[in-house]
């Protein structure tokens, strides 16, 4: 046996790394780890086994190596190797056992026995110290399987899934497992997945077929759902909910008891955060970062924001805290030059905001510069590049003055942007790229969001940076998609297909073509607007990145963008730009949906009620919003503003109403108003006079009752339902009900409520809002008018009907109104409720 050198100095780099991987291994204080008892070969690891309770922190660990003189390359290579050993096995596991689903959590553990950490509702590992929740499938019982769902199918032409198939409903662990060839034929599978479905249910669909090769990508580099990946807005999750075990009900999108149209925490267990509105993104994957921070846990968090969102200046502000944190966050900006939705609408040519041009498009001449920044970001992100980059910042703070050394810190940035634009000029990255450095980020980019084989190894760099400490900092990855990809019909749709409604792929027939079609109210609004502004050229619009949602894009067609304003995703900022613009002597008409609103709701107050400043809110979809679920629902807008002081605020009831209140804003100019309608299409059966002004708090008699029994008082959208019910009260009991609409929630026409408390038995009042709005104005007149108290005569009996106390989800409209109860029906029960309680005898009067 011959015994070199050589060879003594590898037993003794052996014994060192054995000695290391008992001594460094870092796990909660609460928690023991088992340790393989390594053999002299490098085969599977053996039986024997250690227990060894472990208090290391994470500078003990350090310590321990240092004190162990192990090279820190040999450390992280070490780390690397028992890392990718552990998830081999926990794959082989995985494929060996039945997986965790969402359908097994239900009766599982509500604490944790290792720590006593409480659970969340879809956790299946402690948060605090990763022990396995019992009561899960696998983990202390079995729990029978959900009934399996009938195949369905949508409109494309059937596709061979074979990879896809064999995910099954069990989540990401095989994804982890595949080739990168496999990848790619896997984000085709996904592709057609999503593209058949939504032709089903239709929906956002242009923005999931962008982010498809990064979806898969994202769910293989990273050990999801462990590593959250935090979705912006998330209408381009419908790939994430393909791979992440809800393929077999992916037919029910947007459907009543289906998956959501966004990503839902109570939905799946890998949605770690919920979304709908924009630019929260990263600041939750901060969040969870510091959360795992805080907890000594490892792990990554990752933001994933579109060109759009990150026009919010939540996106900066958390952005801002991170860099001064150093949290190792990832965020990755999705940038298919779209800023706004959608951007190329008339005559505006370019992107909006000059954010879009330090981002820059994606032409053909910079898809070819993509392929030369996707190896140089291969290479920035390579250890290697890393640890001469450490070097470097050593020897120059040890060698040089500070000022120098601070200097010289900077030459790494300023060298790499040189390099990303002089040689390679209309590649889009360059000085782009040092607006997020000075936020305290490490900047890579930009590089082709298609490329499979470039997104998995740059991802991978970054996340074994993060955990090999080479990188103290937040990453923002910058990459160019195409919204639509895969999809030529998509991606030559002006608007690439954003949104589409079902069947979107099936040919017309003759007969659906030419069968007439009401416009919605948003394109009654909008042509309204537009005879505004020809009346009166101080009118202009805002919009916030909604042109086409709002019917701004119907002025700005007529006006042109001088009298127009999309400015991005950014509430707030539309808020007090459109004070500015009252203050400095226009008309502005600040469109915003009901939901979106509450984003300026401190600008609102602040900017403008308070100074009094006549700004035009226009809030549509306000109320219930079917398919979009909460997320969207208007249903706070009436509460949080006519609580406001001096605030005028009326509510639509139809398509004439509303182009008569569209004329009466336009006229007031000593105060902030705010008119509110629902999502949905004009009825088409009333006249449409030329529009008037509608004296402000003063409302109308829609139905005259004969007997004094009843009022019903409507405002907004539910006046017609008002209206039937008080037909079937006549009808089948006998009732002549009073039918009112209020026009006003503030000023409110309190002669109006005081006669029909006065002249009735009994008062509902019905509105399609929360609890807080058009009611408790009603009752706070009805209160001070001593009304409800008799003053000398009986009292009127009061009933308010709002949408309930809890969330509705996406379901159809009349679907939801049944669930809200405020319906005709539930009107008429109402009535007979109220008016049995006040003693009023009520016999149907229908035989049979």
């Amino acid at each position: 046996l011959k015994f070199t050198a050589q060879t003594f100095g590898d037993f003794l780099q052996h014994s060192a790394l054995k000695a290391m991987s008992l001594l460094v291994e870092q796990v909660p204080p609460s928690a023991v780890r088992e340790f393989s008892k390594w053999s002299q070969s490098t085969g599977p690891l053996s039986n024997k086994r250690i227990v060894v309770p472990t208090e290391n922190s994470s500078s003990q660990k350090i310590s321990t190596c240092l004190a162990l003189g192990v090279p820190a390359g040999l450390v992280a290579a070490h780390s690397r190797r028992r890392r990718n050993h552990r998830k081999r096995l926990a794959l082989a596991a995985a494929q060996s056992q039945t997986s965790v689903t969402n359908d097994t959590l239900k009766g599982a553990a509500k604490v944790c026995s290792e720590c006593g950490n409480v659970f969340m509702e879809d956790d299946i590992f402690c948060r605090k110290c990763g022990a396995p929740r019992s009561g899960t499938l696998g983990v202390g019982q079995k729990q029978a399987s959900p009934k399996e769902e009938e195949p369905k199918k949508g409109h494309f032409p059937p596709k061979a899934t074979p990879l896809l198939d064999s995910l099954g409903d069990e989540g990401t662990q095989r994804i982890r497992s595949m080739n990168v060839p496999e990848l790619k034929q896997l984000a085709e599978e996904v592709r057609w997945q999503v593209l058949d479905a939504v032709s089903v249910t239709g929906g956002h669909l242009g923005a999931g077929l962008g982010v498809v090769e990064l979806t898969v990508a994202l769910h293989h580099v990273y050990d999801t759902p462990r590593d959250e990946i935090c979705w912006d807005v998330a209408h381009q999750c419908q790939p994430h909910k393909v791979l992440t075990g809800r393929r077999s009900r992916i037919y029910t999108l947007r459907q009543g008891g289906g998956l959501s149209g966004f990503a839902k925490r109570k939905e799946s267990v890998y949605d770690a955060f919920g979304a709908g509105h924009s630019s929260t993104s990263i600041s939750a994957a901060v969040g969870f970062q510091t959360a795992k921070d805080r907890l000594q846990r490892s792990g990554h968090s990752i933001a994933v924001i579109g060109d759009g969102a990150i026009t919010g200046g939540m996106a900066w502000e958390a952005m801002n805290h991170a860099g001064g944190l150093g949290s190792k966050v990832v965020v990755i900006l999705n940038d298919n030059g779209q800023v706004s939705l959608p951007t190329f609408y008339n005559q505006v040519k370019q992107p909006v905001g000059a954010l879009s041009e330090t981002l820059a498009g994606t032409s053909t001449a910079e898809t070819r510069g993509l392929d030369i920044q996707g190896n140089i970001a291969k290479v920035e992100t390579s250890q290697a590049f890393q640890n001469a980059r450490q070097f470097a910042k050593n020897a120059t703070k040890q060698l040089l003055p500070d000022q120098l050394s601070a200097a010289a810190a900077k030459l790494d940035e300023y060298t790499r942007d040189f390099v990303k634009t002089v040689p390679f000029r209309g590649s889009g990255s360059g000085s782009r790229g040092e607006l997020f450095e000075q936020l305290g980020f490490y900047y890579v980019g930009p590089i082709d969001g298609h490329d499979m084989d470039t997104l998995v190894q740059v991802l991978e760099n970054i996340r074994q940076d993060h955990e090999d400490g080479l990188l103290q900092k937040p990453v923002f990855l910058h990459i160019k998609t195409k919204k639509g990809y895969g999809y030529e019909p998509a991606q030559k749709a002006s608007d690439k297909l954003h949104a589409v409604q079902p069947k979107f792929n099936v040919p017309k027939s003759p007969d659906e073509t030419q069968k007439p079609k009401q416009p919605p109210l948003t394109k009654v609004f909008a042509d309204q607007l537009v005879r505004e502004g020809e009346r009166d050229e101080k009118v202009v619009a805002i919009t916030a990145a909604m042109p086409g949602g709002t019917g701004i894009g119907i002025f700005e067609k007529r006006f042109g963008p001088e009298r127009t304003f999309d400015v991005g995703i950014a509430e707030q900022h539309a808020v007090t730009f459109a004070a500015g613009l009252a203050a400095g002597g226009l008309k502005p008409f600040c469109a915003i949906y009901s939901t979106f609103l509450q984003r300026g709701y401190d600008q609102l107050v602040h900017d403008v009620a308070l100074q009094k400043l006549p700004v035009r809110f226009i809030l549509d979809r306000a109320g219930l919003v079917g398919a979009d679920g909460a997320t969207h629902c208007g249903a706070f807008d009436l509460s949080y503003l006519s609580c406001i002081p001096e605030m005028m605020v009326c509510a639509s009831a139809d398509e004439a109403e509303l182009c008569h209140m569209i004329h009466t804003l336009a006229q007031i100019d000593d105060a902030p108003t705010a008119l509110r309608f629902p999502r949905g299409s004009a009825y088409g059966d009333i006249e449409m006079p030329p529009p008037r002004f509608l004296e402000p708090g003063k409302g109308r008699i829609a139905r005259e009752g004969r007997d004094g029994t009843l009022a019903i008082l409507s405002i907004g959208g539910r006046l017609r339902e008002s209206l039937k019910a008080a037909e079937e009260l006549e009808k089948k009991y006998g009732i002549s009900a009073t039918v009112a609409d209020a026009r006003w929630v503030k000023p409110l026409d309190k002669k109006l409520v005081g006669w029909l408390a006065s002249d009735h038995r009994a008062v509902i009042t019905i509105e399609e809002n929360a609890i807080g709005g058009f009611g408790s104005q009603v009752q706070q007149v009805l209160l001070d008018g001593g009304y409800l108290d008799g003053m000398g005569k009986t009292p009127v009996a009061l009933r308010s009907m709002v949408l309930p106390d809890r969330w509705i989800d996406h379901n159809t409209p009349e679907l939801q109104y049944d669930d809200a109860k405020l319906n005709a029906q539930h009107i008429v029960d109402k009535a007979l409720a109220v008016l049995d309680r006040v003693g009023v005898k009520v016999k149907s009067i229908v035989q049979g």
